[in-house]
């Protein structure tokens, strides 16, 4: 993957869902990713199955990651992945729901956030194989700060059960 634009932040946006068509899900984010101001989505990857963490008895997750070069601030930018999420559906009826699609800002540059309700880069995402796959899939030399390198975590999360799907699909612009 190429160095974002002059003037541009790569960041990183994990995709998840559980409920509905999740591959159409995708599609739309990524549509609705590289229509924001000063926005390009310049590489997604597959779309990986995986169990849900945490919660019993719900279907399977859908995730993928997608990068995007963006001029947009890091709070801006996640007011729009929520605006997105209740465009494809999203309802928060209780902690842990399923869902139609969840946008979760996973990194934004090397910047290290932590303010009420925006903490970058994302907290667990080191943790979890449904993040950090699809990431290394796409990304895997980008450094997560204060953690380390994609590919090198990998092994950290070997047990957990994940699946590629399907290959990657683009719904981007083209110049």
């Amino acid at each position: 993957m190429t160095a974002p634009q002059p003037g541009a932040i790569r960041a990183f946006v994990a995709f998840g869902a559980n409920l509905g068509d999740p591959a159409e899900a995708f599609v739309l984010a990524q549509e609705r990713l590289d229509a924001l101001p000063g926005t390009r989505v310049v590489a997604q990857s597959a779309l990986y199955r995986s169990a849900p963490i945490g919660v019993e008895g719900q279907p399977d997750y859908i995730n993928a990651v997608i990068a995007l070069d963006t001029t947009m601030a890091p709070r801006a930018l996640l007011d729009m992945l929520l605006a997105i999420e209740h465009e494809g559906g999203r309802t928060r009826a209780f902690h842990m729901a399923p869902r139609t699609m969840d946008l979760d800002l996973l990194l934004y540059g090397e910047h290290v956030i932590d303010e009420p309700g925006l903490q970058v880069p994302h907290p667990r995402m080191h943790l979890r194989a449904f993040t950090l796959l699809p990431l290394a899939e796409i990304a895997p030399d980008t450094q997560i700060p204060g953690i380390g390198k994609v590919a090198e975590l990998l092994p950290t999360v070997a047990d957990q059960a994940i699946e590629r799907i399907a290959p990657a699909t683009s719904a981007g612009r083209r110049d």
